[in-house]
């Protein structure tokens, strides 16, 4: 017998189809559902011993569950990240890591260009006595400047949804050390195939694995993870009381989502960075936000933290910067979309298959007029999440609302 890990020093995909097995007595290959509520146990001894936290393994499907764990242990050895524990939505992520980090008379320091949930989960927190201030992405004297001596969390998606903006992890790492601010980052549009948000100075990192760890629009899920103390005391009690419970029918479909992950993200980047290019070359298109063109303003940065672009094109049509009324631009928006018969128009992302949503009206909505304004999203601007579908399929689809080409 030995203790060495059989996965040491293994690569990315070998990993990502290996990692946080244990088989059962049968000795299944693919990995076993255990569709169970509770566990069952030796004797009384042991049950309070495991209710004590005096004993390892498994209580209650509430907050452990053996495919759950594989799930949590494979995306932590993808990660790099010494723990993770899953819940049943990346909001849910989000929410278990505002719990664990603030308190009322707290204070959170968010980039302004976040999902329009984790906008209004965050001025929800308002009500309870944690104030949020928001900053641009990548001011990083702003950043500076907002922290008070009861700043807890420093909070960011890079890149950003759905503006592609790119956050300069180890500058704001710096600045949260020296001020013993805890740094969490969103890695849902790039995840740990693109970008290992924790090596390059985050403490902790958060998924909606709903979108690309799944990637085929199947299931719910999400994820926290970071060091086995802040998972272990800061994590798990909510998710012990609270209940945001991944299933484990979920962890599996997210699982299976895993083993092809890096394929999909190699793929998908290389899709988005062809159709940003047509788009870029669009008269009808008055910009185009992707990390992997050149004329991103932050493109240097991405090359320097992602391994590729990503899957998310973001471009604006014609309008408002031309003099046209917002309604205007809008109604100029929701045609290309209408005018599409091949990609899918719905808010969600992360899918095999190309999807396209007006995020003015839609997951950005209920954020109002005035902070759509602040991060720059106006009623012109489209957001693709590219799939697997031909590239020239794509962009054809989208010529039909664009206007020919």
């Amino acid at each position: 017998m030995t203790d060495h890990d059989p996965l040491e020093g293994a690569g990315f995909d070998t990993r990502a189809v290996r990692a946080g097995i244990e088989r059962s007595h049968f000795g299944e290959h693919a990995e076993p559902i255990y569709l169970t509520s509770s566990f069952v146990f030796a004797s009384a001894a042991q049950a309070a011993a495991r209710f004590a936290g005096d004993e390892d393994g498994f209580v209650y499907s509430r907050f452990s569950n053996p495919t759950v764990s594989t799930f949590q242990d494979r995306l932590a050895s993808l990660e790099g990240a010494e723990a993770c524990l899953a819940t049943a939505s990346g909001m849910s992520a989000i929410l278990a890591t505002l719990m664990a980090l603030a308190r009322s008379g707290d204070h959170v320091v968010s980039s302004a260009g976040v999902f329009g949930a984790t906008t209004n989960l965050f001025n929800m927190f308002g009500r309870y006595g944690v104030e949020t201030t928001y900053v641009p992405l990548s001011d990083h004297a702003a950043w500076e400047a907002a922290v008070r001596p009861t700043t807890r969390m420093f909070y960011l998606e890079t890149p950003s949804n759905p503006l592609t903006e790119i956050a300069d992890l180890a500058a704001l790492s710096a600045i949260a050390r020296r001020h013993g601010v805890t740094l969490v980052v969103d890695n849902c549009f790039s995840t740990p195939a693109l970008q290992r948000p924790l090596a390059q100075g985050a403490d902790v990192v958060v998924h909606s694995a709903t979108k690309y760890i799944d990637g085929q629009g199947r299931v719910l899920g999400g994820a926290v993870l970071g060091s086995r103390k802040f998972i272990s005391e800061g994590i798990l009690p909510v998710l012990r009381t609270a209940g945001p419970t991944l299933s484990a029918f979920n962890a599996w479909v997210l699982l299976k989502g895993l083993e092809t992950l890096s394929l999909r993200m190699e793929r998908q980047s290389a899709n988005a960075l062809e159709v940003a290019r047509w788009l870029e070359a669009h008269p009808a298109v008055a910009r185009v936000h992707y990390p992997g063109l050149e004329s991103h303003p932050q493109h240097a940065l991405a090359c320097a933290q992602q391994s590729a672009g990503g899957a998310i094109v973001s471009f604006e049509v014609r309008g408002e910067a031309f003099g046209e009324a917002a309604g205007e631009t809008r109604d100029r928006a929701w045609r290309v979309i209408d005018g599409c018969r091949v990609l899918s128009i719905t808010g969600n992302l992360g899918d095999v298959k190309t999807t396209i949503t007006h995020p003015a009206s839609t997951t950005h909505q209920r954020i109002g007029p005035d902070a759509r304004r602040a991060s720059g999203i106006g009623e012109g601007l489209i957001r693709l999440a590219v799939g697997l579908e031909r590239p020239a399929d794509v962009c054809a689809d989208l010529a039909r609302g664009l206007g020919g080409r």
